[in-house]
Order: structure tokens, then sequence, then C-alpha cells
């Protein structure tokens, strides 16, 4: 068959004149095109970049953060003062406020608040009075936190990894998909090509048989019958080029959008009769769906952000309690050496608490729909695991079986390509009938187009397999896409 192909190619290359930018692809040269450049892959990259960052953001919440705040305020204003006396009083301002202050912050997940640790100077200049005085405060040490409340930084320690493992094996398998979409595409246009090759050949054996078939109506050797049906079949072949040229030129405007070629590029597409040929072992296969499969990480993901939703309803229904502690050191004077001399501590702690005491079943009644919502993620989600390990088993089976079918397919071809050229013979040396003839040419046409769907087939199976277990069986090794630089 590889012959047989390489003949057709030859036939097709002289039978049209190709255009000058013509480029010609094996499948593998298409996927890696695809791969790099399709308006798909492009967009996986940048769902990716967005998944990736945000695990960045999420990671960086439970590291130290140090911050700088700076204030100026400069008031000159009438404002109103209340005296010792308990008077008030309208009295000038003419005042510049500069406050500066550093603040190293860490986010604790285990209980839920944060402690942070700064220092300070501020600055204030009383114009009016011609004077400036400073308040210190070399170091404060402050603690927050909502004491038996929704603990969203121990959650989101849970969920955000699963997150972005999940991203991360979505987008192996998105490129897989890819893979898998312009090995189809790919494989149409060879049909395409193929029916439009089939066609200029039979219509040039046609016109052969057609012009043969006059001279020997003439001396009487055919009968008028045999003479139009001849004529008949000389005019469905030109039909059948024209319509596989149009057929061939949609298939490559299909193929060149999915490459994300812009240029008007002639595609001529070489298909290789040669395929992997091994087996995928149906355990190992599951195995490695539920470790590598997006799908495993969404379920395990729900399943955790169901349960977060849970908490978060039993926290708001329940007792509320906001602690904030804090202990400094601090002093003030008129120069700036002397405000950081024996400074005096200060201290401050509150506690603020909520008891909800009727609210007519509403915290309840969330509570028990957020339940409700975990119950049926977690039927959804067994459910879902067995239709997918079915999907699995299914694709191994049929995979499996795809390669015999494949070389079946090819030994079909090549047999009804030699029958037809004995038919040919035949029938030129008036050995055969015409009815013979034509469905010897039938057979060959089919024959030639249900290889190449048997091949993309194999092709559709082959990648849909790596991209639901995300793994190589025909190297055993796991599918681990480009490494993607975004920093």
């Amino acid at each position: 068959m590889k012959h047989t192909i390489i003949l057709i190619f030859i036939s097709f290359s002289v039978g049209q004149s190709i255009a000058q930018d013509t480029l010609r692809l094996s499948l593998d040269e298409a996927v890696a095109l695809a791969l790099e450049q399709s308006p798909q892959a492009v967009a996986a990259r940048h769902q990716y970049r967005a998944a990736y960052w945000n695990w960045r953001s999420h990671k960086a919440n439970y590291l130290p953060s140090l911050t700088f705040n700076s204030y100026t305020s400069l008031n000159r204003s009438i404002s109103s003062v209340t005296l010792p006396d308990g008077s008030d009083s309208f009295v000038h301002r003419n005042q510049l406020l500069n406050d500066g202050a550093l603040t190293l912050n860490q986010n604790i997940p285990l209980l839920g608040g944060s402690i942070y640790m700064s220092t300070g100077l501020q600055r204030l200049d009383l114009f009016t009075d011609n004077t400036l005085s400073y308040k210190s405060t070399p170091v404060v040490i402050g603690y927050s936190q909502n004491l038996l409340g929704y603990n969203s930084l121990k959650w989101n320690k849970k969920i955000e990894p699963i997150r972005f493992a999940q991203a991360q094996k979505a987008y192996a398998e998105t490129r897989e998909l890819v893979a898998a979409t312009v090995a189809m595409k790919f494989h149409q246009l060879a049909l395409a090509q193929n029916s439009w090759q089939s066609a200029a050949y039979n219509y040039a054996a046609a016109d052969t048989l057609y012009r043969y078939a006059k001279g020997r109506y003439e001396i009487g050797t055919i009968t008028e019958n045999e003479m139009l049906q001849l004529e008949i079949n000389y005019l469905t072949e030109q039909t059948n080029m024209m319509n596989a040229r149009i057929e061939m030129d949609d298939m490559i405007l299909d193929l060149r959008s999915f490459l994300g070629i812009t240029g008007n590029v002639e595609i001529v597409v070489e298909v290789s009769d040669q395929i992997p040929n091994f087996l995928v072992p149906v355990e190992y296969a599951l195995m490695y769906a539920h470790k590598n499969n997006p799908d495993m990480e969404y379920y395990s993901l729900k399943k955790l952000e169901s349960e977060s939703a849970v908490s978060r309803a039993k926290a708001s229904r329940g007792l509320k309690a906001d602690l904030y502690a804090e202990f400094g050191l601090s002093q003030t004077n008129h120069t700036l050496t002397e405000s950081y001399r024996n400074p005096l501590d200060q201290q401050l702690v509150s506690l603020g608490i909520r008891i909800p005491i009727l609210d007519w079943g509403v915290g309840k009644g969330q509570v028990e729909v957020a339940k409700s919502n975990l119950e049926k993620v977690k039927i959804d989600l067994e459910q879902a695991r067995t239709d997918f390990d079915a999907n699995v088993i299914k694709m191994v089976k049929q995979f499996n079986l795809q390669a015999e079918k494949v070389s079946i397919a090819q030994k079909t071809a090549d047999r009804a390509i030699r029958r037809n050229s004995v038919a040919y013979r035949l029938y030129l040396l008036g050995k055969s009938s015409l009815l013979d003839l034509n469905a010897a040419v039938e057979e060959k046409d089919r024959s030639q187009q249900a290889y190449i769907r048997e091949l993309q087939n194999y092709w559709s199976l082959y990648y849909a397999i790596r991209s639901m277990t995300g793994y190589d069986f025909e190297t055993n090794n796991p599918i681990i896409p480009m490494e993607e630089h975004f920093d």
C-alpha cells in the first residue's frame, strides 16, 4: 500500500498545477504546528498562565509581606475645639503632619488570623507657633483573628493546590485534544485529496475508454448501449472530479484555519502507512487516568468546595467573636533623637462578640442547604467516576483492535487497486464486461477511502487515550507539557 500512495501523489502532482506556496505536511508536522500556533493551543497557554499566576498569588498569601505606608496632611483652617472647661471655641489651625510606617505581616493558616510587627514615625509642624514635634513607635506587635468563624486561609490551603493541579493536567489534556483534532482534520483532507486523485485517475481512464470505444463502435464491435454507458461514465467522472476539487479546497481552508496559517497556502498532506503497534493494558490505563486526568482533580475540587460551603454556613449561624490585640512602644518629643529615648509601652486589646438570638431559622436553613448540596455532589461524583472508567475501558479496547483493522483495510485497498488494473486491461482486451470494470473502479475508490478512515480512527483513539490518561503508552512515559516560563 505504501507504493500505491506514492503513485497516487505523483499522479496528483502531474494532474494539477500546485500553487507556488505549497506546504507539505506529515501528521507529526501538522501536530507540532498546531501545538505551537493554533488558536486553541494559544488560548490553552493563556488559560494555564492565568491559573499559574493565581497559584503564585495564593502561595504569596501565606508568606510574610512587608509594606511601607506614608501619609501627609496639610491643614490650614478654622476649626471648633473643646476647651478644658467644656466650652467650645474656634481656633486657627496651620499645621503639617507627616506619617510613615513599615509593617511586616504574616497570616496564620491554622488559626485563621494574622500577626504583624510595625515601626513608624510621625512629625507635626505647627506653623502658627513655629514649633515641631515627633512621635515615634519603635516597635508595635499585634494580632487579629475572627474567633469561631470561617477560616478561609485553612480551606484555601486545601483547595488551591488541587485547583492548580487541575489546571496543569487540563493544559496537558488540552494539548492532546488539539493533537486529536488536527489528526482528524489532517485525515479529512487526506480523504478529500484521495477523492480528488481517484476522480482525476478515473476521469483519465474514462476518457481513454470513451475514445477507444468510439473507434470500436464505428467498426461495430460494441453495441450502442455500451457506447452510451461509457460516455455517461466519462461525463460522470468529469463531474466527480470537479466536486472533489471543491471539497478538497474546503478541507484545506479548514485545516489551514485550525493551524493558524493566515497566508494563501496550498496544503498537501502526506499520509504514512507506518503506525505504532502496541497494546494498552486496561488496568494501567485506569490507573494513569485516575492519577493524571483533570476530571479526577475536578471531582476532588468540587467535593472540597462543597465541604467548605458547609463550614462557612455553620460559621455564619453561630457565635462570632473578633479578637484584636496590640503591644508596642511609643514616645514623643520636640527632637527626633529624644523621641526614641525611654519609650513608653502601650497596649490595646479588643474583643467583639455577636450572638444570634432569633433569626427564624435562616442560619439552620443555610446549613441544611449546604449539606444537601454536599451529598448531591458526592452522588454525582460517584456516578461520574463510574462513567469515566467505562469510557476509558471502552476506548482502550477499541484502540487495541484498531491497528489490526488498519492492516486489514490496507490489504483490502492494495488488492482492490490490483483488481482495478486487471479489470482495466481485460476490458481493453475484450475479455471483461463494462459491469465488471465499473465494479472494480468503485471497489478501488471505496477501499482507499475506508483505509484512510481506519487510519483516522487509529490516530483519534491514539490521542484520545493520551489525553484521558496523561500517559504515553508507546514510550511508557508520562505526558509532560513543554515547560512554560511566565516570570
